[in-house]
């Protein structure tokens, strides 16, 4: 299907495709071309918001995924939204938050490992080790499933989403603090 300004979907997949590629800067003005054919098109409003948590500005993520719930509160993506608006609240130390946000799509998709990885994370970061532990055995009983087995993984995964230096600070200093003290190991 050839990309065309009469062919709104083709661009949406094309534009998809970018962000998944880790090409966010390339892809938000196509997002954003999909939303002058439809202006209330929650797949590319949250996929903005998605691109804003790697590249920045991470504040404008959450308006942006919050948009997309209130257009269509009963979507199938609901979860992923809800985790990527925990995301931004951890990178940004709003711990209740990020668990709050977290824990919805870790009850919605259980099988998702790296759901789990992120609220063990949040867990040790507000100090609640148990619980932070009961997370981190969830994501590694379902390793495959997006779950690092090591500090070393969580980065190297991190890095193909995460690439904006002060985004990758952010990670540092909430996400993976957060591993170590779930108890992740380096190596």
């Amino acid at each position: 299907m050839a990309a065309s300004p009469r062919n709104p979907v083709a661009h949406f997949a094309r534009d998809h495709l970018l962000r998944t590629t880790g090409r966010c800067e390339e892809a938000i003005p196509k997002y954003e071309t999909a939303l002058a054919f439809n202006r209330n098109w929650v797949n590319a409003i949250a996929d903005i918001g998605r691109c804003k948590i790697y590249i920045g500005p991470i504040e404008e993520a959450i308006p942006l995924v919050e948009q997309a719930i209130r257009l269509s509160p009963r979507d199938p993506g609901i979860g992923f939204w809800c985790f990527w608006i925990g995301q931004v609240h951890l990178l940004q130390s709003r711990i209740d938050e990020a668990i709050a946000w977290l824990e919805k799509p870790r009850t919605a998709n259980p099988e998702l490992g790296y759901f789990h990885c992120w609220l063990a994370s949040a867990f040790a970061l507000k100090g609640e080790t148990e619980r932070a532990a009961v997370e981190l055995a969830d994501a590694w009983r379902l390793s495959g499933n997006g779950s690092p087995s090591s500090i070393a993984e969580a980065r190297a995964s991190a890095a193909r989403y995460f690439v904006a230096p002060t985004i990758r600070t952010l990670l540092e200093t909430t996400y993976i603090v957060g591993l170590r003290k779930a108890g992740v190991p380096e190596e």
